[in-house]
C-alpha cells in the first residue's frame, strides 16, 4: 500500500473531514479528496460516511485505520533504526486510573529519561474498557487488572497492588461479608475489575448489594465512603496517595480477593520499539 495514501486516510479520519484533513496535511481538499477515493477504488469498499457535515469511518474504514496505524509506525521505526536513532514516535498506553496516580509516576520518568523521543499518550478506563480499546487497536498496551479476558492477548505482569475494603468511620470491624451493615456498593462502570472482585466476594456469601453507585475518580468514592453513603474496595496505595486513611475504616480482605495483579498487555503478535522499551523499564 502507498504510505502517503495512508497517512491521508487516517488524517481525514481522524480530524472528521477533507477541509480539516487538507490543512493538517498543508494540501488543497481536491487532492485530498481524490486520494481518499483512489484508496477506496483500489481496496473496492467505502471507507467513510457522511454524518451531516462530517465523514464517518465504515465498518471497513475502522479495520483498515488499525492497519495504517501500525504500517505507518512501522514505516517511521525502520526509518529511525537505519538511522541509528532509539524509539520515537506517538505510544498511546492505556492505564487504570490507580496505576496512573500511584505507580506510573516513577515508571514514566525513567521511560522519559530513557526515551526522549517517544510522545507518550496516557487514556485512562476500567480494565474491561481498556482491553477492548487494545484488542480494536486504539491504543498500543495498557495496564489492567486481574480478572479480564486473555483471549488474543500478551502480557507481562506489572505490579501487585493490595486490595482494601472501605467503610464510613466507625463501623465494625469487617471479617466476613455478612459483618457489613452497609449495602450500597460505590464503584467505577461494569470494566471495573476490583468491583467484580467484590462482587464475587460478596456473592459468594449470597450477601447482594441493595444497589451500585458508580464514580469516575477514587476521590469521589473515598470522599462519599467517608460521608457514610457505601462500602468500596480500593487500593491501600491510592489510600495513602489521596490521604484519606484517617476519614474511613479500613478492612483488610482474604488474599484471593486483596491480592490484585496488574499487567501489561497487548494485541497478540503486536511489536513496536516504544512497547519493547516500556516492557524492559518494568523487567
Amino acid at each position: 500500500m502507498d504510505l502517503v495514501e495512508l497517512k491521508i486516510f487516517k488524517t481525514v479520519a481522524e480530524q472528521g473531514g477533507i477541509t480539516k484533513a487538507a490543512a493538517a496535511l498543508h494540501r488543497v481538499q481536491s487532492n485530498v479528496t481524490t486520494r481518499v477515493k483512489q484508496l477506496e477504488e483500489r481496496l473496492g469498499t467505502k471507507l467513510f460516511h457522511r454524518q451531516g457535515r462530517k465523514l464517518v469511518l465504515s465498518s471497513e474504514g475502522k479495520v483498515l485505520l488499525a492497519y495504517a496505524d501500525r504500517l505507518l509506525r512501522l514505516s517511521s521505526e525502520a526509518q529511525a533504526a537505519l538511522k541509528g536513532h532509539g524509539p520515537h514516535g506517538l505510544f498511546k498506553l492505556g492505564t487504570l486510573e490507580s496505576t496512573a496516580a500511584t505507580r506510573l509516576p516513577p515508571v514514566l520518568a525513567r521511560y522519559h529519561r530513557g526515551y526522549p523521543a517517544v510522545r507518550l499518550e496516557l487514556v485512562t478506563g476500567t480494565s474491561g474498557a481498556l482491553v477492548d480499546q487494545v484488542l480494536r487497536g486504539e491504543i498500543e498496551a495498557a495496564f489492567v487488572a486481574e480478572p479480564f479476558p486473555p483471549k488474543n492477548l500478551e502480557m507481562q505482569h506489572a505490579f501487585t497492588e493490595e486490595l482494601v475494603l472501605i467503610t464510613p468511620k466507625g463501623h465494625a470491624r469487617v471479617a466476613r461479608p455478612q459483618d457489613i451493615d452497609e449495602r450500597i456498593v460505590l464503584a467505577f462502570t461494569t470494566g471495573c475489575s476490583y468491583r467484580r472482585r467484590l462482587e464475587a466476594w460478596l456473592g459468594r456469601s449470597s450477601v447482594v448489594a441493595e444497589r451500585v453507585m458508580e464514580y469516575g475518580s477514587y476521590h469521589a468514592i473515598a470522599a462519599c465512603v467517608a460521608a457514610g453513603s457505601g462500602i468500596a474496595v480500593v487500593p491501600k496505595s491510592v489510600l495513602r496517595a489521596i490521604g484519606v486513611e484517617a476519614q474511613v475504616a479500613v478492612h483488610p480482605l482474604p488474599a484471593s480477593v486483596a491480592n490484585a495483579k496488574t499487567m501489561l498487555v497487548w494485541r497478540s503478535g503486536h511489536r513496536s520499539a516504544p512497547l519493547d522499551a516500556l516492557r524492559k523499564e518494568l523487567r
